[in-house]
Formats: structure tokens, C-alpha cells, sequence
């Protein structure tokens, strides 16, 4: 199995500054979001986590599907809402995992959705760090 690596640098002051990924594919600015008290009017890291995380977890809900000699429908979605929330110190972050696999069983996308989540990369870095609530719709 292959290695990748990437790199992405933060400029400018963080949550109000600009990330760029040294293929430059992503080059955007970004901005407090107003529910933080910021202008809003860009990206923030949230989104740009929930938007990976998304991704990841999809990827990992085909291969669960692949280990149990099955099919990963057609209009598969993974929606993952992300939140920022304060606590004693500054903030933590919460996710909220939505699996959406039209045609299936309830009880055979619970089972998919499950095994994904030992699978995500993005599942294994958070585990323990980050409450995830993993949630499957047919």
C-alpha cells in the first residue's frame, strides 16, 4: 500500500489570514464566521474538516461495503456537521456523522456505517478526542 503525504501552510492570522496546499489546489482565504463574532464572507477550518471528514468517511463506507460483498448504493451521501463549542479552556470540536444509503436495510446501513467508522483514517485520529455520533438514513 502506497504512502501520501500533503502540506497545507496558514498565513495571515489563522482564523482570519489564508491556507494554501503546496500543490496550491487549495488557495483561500479565510474568515471568522459571524456566529463567532468575524465578518464571515470566506472559508474557515471547520468547514474545511467537515468537509474532509465527509469525504474520508464516504471513502471508508465503500470499502466496509467492499468487505461485505456488497454495493455501495447509488446517491450515497455522508453529510458531516461539524461544531465548534467552547469549554473551560477554549473551544472542542463535536461531529455528527450522516450516512445516507438509499435501498438498504436499516439494520445493513447501521452495520456499513459501524465498520466505517473503525476504518476512517479520519475516525482513527479523532477517536477519543472527539465525540462523533454516527447516524444511518435508507
Amino acid at each position: 500500500m502506497a504512502n501520501y503525504t500533503t502540506e497545507a501552510t496558514s498565513s495571515g492570522g489563522g482564523r482570519d489570514g489564508r491556507i494554501r496546499t503546496d500543490d496550491g489546489f487549495i488557495d483561500q482565504d479565510l474568515k471568522m464566521p459571524p456566529e463567532l463574532g468575524g465578518p464571515g464572507g470566506g472559508t474557515n477550518p471547520e468547514q474545511l474538516f467537515a468537509a474532509a471528514y465527509a469525504s474520508c468517511f464516504h471513502g471508508a463506507l465503500g470499502l466496509a461495503a467492499r468487505a461485505a460483498r456488497t454495493a455501495l448504493p447509488d446517491g450515497s451521501e455522508v453529510t458531516a456537521t461539524i461544531q465548534l463549542q467552547p469549554d473551560d479552556v477554549s473551544f472542542h470540536v463535536a461531529a455528527d456523522l450522516t450516512a445516507h444509503l438509499p435501498g438498504l436495510e436499516q439494520s445493513a446501513a447501521d452495520e456499513l456505517v459501524e465498520k466505517a467508522h473503525t476504518m476512517c483514517p479520519y475516525s482513527k485520529a479523532t477517536r477519543g478526542n472527539v465525540e462523533v455520533t454516527l447516524t444511518a438514513t435508507v
